[in-house]
């Protein structure tokens, strides 16, 4: 039996680590290399980075902290690269083979692709092609509709695409994604625990790893994700950020409920 995996999920937004709350709201945390640090430590599995930034301006600013002031994105990731010492999944504003090129070659094991891959879905059977499908992780960013159905949405949750994340994850997979990296919208930041109604769907209708993303307030909402969600591995963000020691008791909460972990 393959074990569950328990991610980390950082976001980036103009070079700070930010907490996002339903896409739209974004509480500034600090410097992007810290954070790393505690999870080295904590020996969490994987780790993913998305950038957010909906502009080109970077700066990580203070130079007192253990890296300098960075003006692109490249470079954040090189730093970053140096200190994470497991699986690292970058993401955001890729657009081009050259793009994945540049945050491979920098460090990444992995990317995450969501607006490209929604505009052009054979970008991602290209993607594989050149990097290899185990490379490729095709985020869906997922929410209810005015009519109370879920829809995908592209371009930073802003834009809704009319497709049913179900459809579209199973379109993803025929094109050559490795896995899938969905994240509820309508959870980001809530507290209240995954959309596993959701992620089940979508579990269910693909044969590639699923990642759960969205929601997780307490520790038992991971078990959850993997217990009634049906997810391969389970990711998230803000409870990392405050709470301490959080990817060890995370552990323990999984291995609490009889989920096949890392120990």
């Amino acid at each position: 039996m393959l074990k569950k995996r328990l991610i980390p999920c950082l976001f980036l937004k103009n070079g700070f680590l930010v907490r996002s709350q339903g896409f739209n709201e974004h509480q500034l945390l600090g410097n992007a290399i810290h954070q790393v640090e505690r999870f080295n430590a904590w020996e969490v599995d994987e780790l993913i980075y998305i950038d957010i930034t909906r502009d080109d301006h970077y700066d990580i600013r203070r130079d007192d902290m253990k890296v300098k002031s960075e003006s692109d994105i490249l470079k954040i990731l090189e730093a970053v690269s140096k200190t994470c010492f497991m699986p690292l999944t970058f993401g955001g504003r890729i657009r081009t083979l050259q793009d994945i090129y540049d945050r491979i070659s920098r460090g990444a094991d992995k990317v995450t692709i969501n607006t490209q891959a929604l505009a052009d879905p054979t970008f991602i059977t290209e993607s594989s092609m050149v990097f290899g499908s185990q490379a490729i992780v095709v985020s869906i960013d997922v929410k209810l509709n005015a009519n109370g159905e879920y829809e995908v949405y592209s371009h930073h949750g802003q834009q809704p695409t009319g497709l049913h994340p179900v459809a579209w994850a199973k379109q993803a997979e025929q094109y050559g994604a490795g896995e899938i990296f969905l994240n509820s919208i309508d959870r980001d930041g809530m507290a209240n625990g995954y959309d596993t109604a959701l992620i089940r769907q979508v579990a269910e209708a693909v044969s590639i790893p699923v990642i759960a993303c969205g929601g997780v307030g307490q520790f038992k909402h991971l078990a959850q994700g993997i217990n009634d969600g049906l997810a391969d591995a389970v990711a998230a963000g803000n409870i990392f950020h405050f709470t301490e020691l959080s990817g060890k008791r995370a552990r323990k909460e999984l291995l609490k409920a009889g989920i096949h972990v890392r120990n």
